[in-house]
């Protein structure tokens, strides 16, 4: 091969290297070590690579921030979760300009924390929310966006909470929520008891609430409903006792990407549609990890019925309304002893003031006295 061929061809090597560069684009996922990194988007990898789409997992703040990234580069790719994906898509234009790849592979679930014995049911939490400590994990956190989605849902329950604040991480959230009885956790898991989350509940002395009712289950993006009813394991069986399940609200796991009509050149857009073809059509058992985790996720939950979800979102709308007079009455009680205690506070500011007219008056007296100069008079 002569000089100016070989150089031909390496030019060509090198020209198709950076066109692959150039396709190359991002699976957006959330924290290293965390489940879409490490667990499911791997496989998603894979499968994309066999149709030569050289997509690369890429570690993200979690939902919102995929989203965001996504609506920048419709190319991309992004994991999240149903719920907070359905809020943030609101901030870019609205779910049209997003394309849901695969929903509903695996479902992750809201759950309350609380050491709390008198709350034991979402219908308790709402009712009680503006007298309550809410401790969620980061504010970029998939667990922080669904509380936020619950406020916007539910503007007379958790959307009533003035004290949310945010933990450092989840575990901080939990032990920090376990300390008082007036305080709440809240975050999103995949079920499984094995997990340190739900030891660490137990060794602190807290309990799960199941976060449930009628208004968390209607709740629908378009076609597809946002939450279903699920009971699920959080603690394992012991000795002479069964493990603890509960029913609580699961939101999907959804892949998205950009819609096509977003994306600017005919070639860049046929490209899109391929690859959301792909994605689409293939397999649950290629893209859901054969692991210990995805067999305990998915053997230790079962979805209720329509008749069952409706009985128990039923169950938590009566304990709010039950708790709602207690609350009523509380705050009247309240403000009968504000009431009762104001002849009593003005007294005491009368007294006070005079107490203060006194002092004023023998710091009057001291001042004459050590300062001649300025009184006029001799020391004494």
């Amino acid at each position: 091969m002569n000089t100016t061929a070989a150089l031909a061809a390496s030019l060509g090597i090198a020209a198709l290297a950076f066109d692959g560069a150039a396709l190359a684009t991002q699976i957006n996922t959330a924290e290293p070590g965390g489940a879409y990194h490490e667990t499911f988007c791997p496989l998603l990898e894979e499968q994309l690579s066999k149709s030569r789409f050289p997509h690369r997992c890429a570690t993200s703040k979690g939902t919102a921030d995929n989203v965001a990234r996504v609506a920048a580069d419709p190319m991309q790719l992004g994991f999240g979760q149903l719920d907070v994906f359905a809020l943030e898509a609101e901030r870019f234009g609205g779910p049209s300009r997003f394309t849901r790849l695969r929903v509903d592979d695996v479902r992750e679930c809201v759950f309350a924390v609380t050491r709390n014995p008198e709350i034991t049911n979402y219908g308790e939490v709402a009712a009680f929310a503006s007298q309550l400590r809410f401790v969620l994990p980061p504010e970029t956190s998939g667990s922080a966006g669904t509380f936020r989605f619950l406020q916007k849902i539910d503007p007379q329950g958790v959307g009533s909470a003035r004290g949310v604040t945010n933990a450092a991480s989840t575990e901080e959230a939990l032990r920090t929520a376990l300390s008082s009885d007036d305080a709440v956790a809240f975050f999103v898991q995949f079920p499984d008891p094995n997990n340190q989350r739900f030891k660490l509940i137990q060794e602190l002395g807290g309990h799960v609430v199941p976060v449930i009712d009628r208004t968390i289950l209607r709740q629908q993006l378009e076609d597809r409903k946002i939450y279903y009813a699920q009971e699920t394991q959080v603690t394992n069986s012991r000795w002479l006792k069964a493990g603890q399940k509960v029913v609580t609200a699961c939101t999907p796991l959804v892949v998205f990407t950009g819609a096509p009509d977003t994306i600017s050149g005919e070639p860049n857009r046929a490209e899109h549609r391929d690859l959301i073809a792909t994605v689409v059509t293939l397999r649950t058992v290629d893209l859901v990890p054969k692991t210990s985790f995805v067999s305990r996720v998915l053997s230790r939950t079962r979805e209720l019925s329509s008749a069952g979800a409706e009985r128990i979102g039923r169950y938590a709308e009566q304990a709010r309304e039950q708790a709602a007079p207690l609350i009523e009455k509380a705050r009247d009680a309240t403000g009968k002893a504000i009431e009762a205690a104001k002849p009593a506070y003005e007294k005491a500011k009368e007294l006070g003031s005079k107490a203060v007219e006194r002092v004023e008056q023998e710091a009057r007296e001291i001042i004459e006295k050590v300062r001649p100069e300025e009184s006029g008079e001799q020391p004494r």
